[in-house]
């Protein structure tokens, strides 16, 4: 599994009318300070990948302390967190201008991966919002630092 980690002052996510099948965008995730977190997953990610994940998202120390140092976690400053499933983190480009997605594995074995890591950070006390699987998106965040970071299971 793959997470791009960006802290925030604030993020949301909106499904726009045309793909949620309304005449209005929907809000369908908001959270304050904290983490926003884009995950995506391959073909060999597993239980324990998102459970590894899950714990590292909660222990990640990017938060600034009392002197302004990155030394504590989300956890610890009663942050929240915006979980985004994104395929695209396996896009490969390599080989030309169109990436390919071989490497992004197929949704009915994504989703309950990314369901695992977002019941497992609320399991461990973090506040967690979400996108909507399968849907567009539209992500509004103000990245704080800026800190972002990629995390590999």
């Amino acid at each position: 599994m793959r997470a791009l980690v960006q802290r925030v002052s604030r993020a949301s996510v909106t499904v726009p009318a045309a793909s949620a099948g309304n005449s209005v965008d929907e809000l369908v995730g908001v959270i304050g300070h904290g983490l926003c977190v884009f995950v995506g997953v391959t073909h060999d990610d597993g239980p324990a990948e998102a459970d590894r994940l899950a714990d590292r998202l909660a222990g990640l120390r990017i938060m600034d302390d009392a002197d302004g140092v990155m030394n504590l976690s989300v956890v610890d400053v009663d942050g929240a967190m915006l979980v985004v499933s994104q395929f695209t983190l396996y896009g490969d480009a390599s080989k030309g201008r169109r990436p390919t997605w071989l490497a992004a594995a197929k949704p009915d074995q994504a989703e309950p991966l990314i369901d695992r890591v977002v019941t497992n950070l609320r399991e461990q006390g973090i506040q967690v919002a979400t996108g909507r699987f399968r849907a567009d998106m539209t992500i509004d965040l103000v990245n704080e630092g800026p800190a972002t970071l990629m995390l590999e299971t």
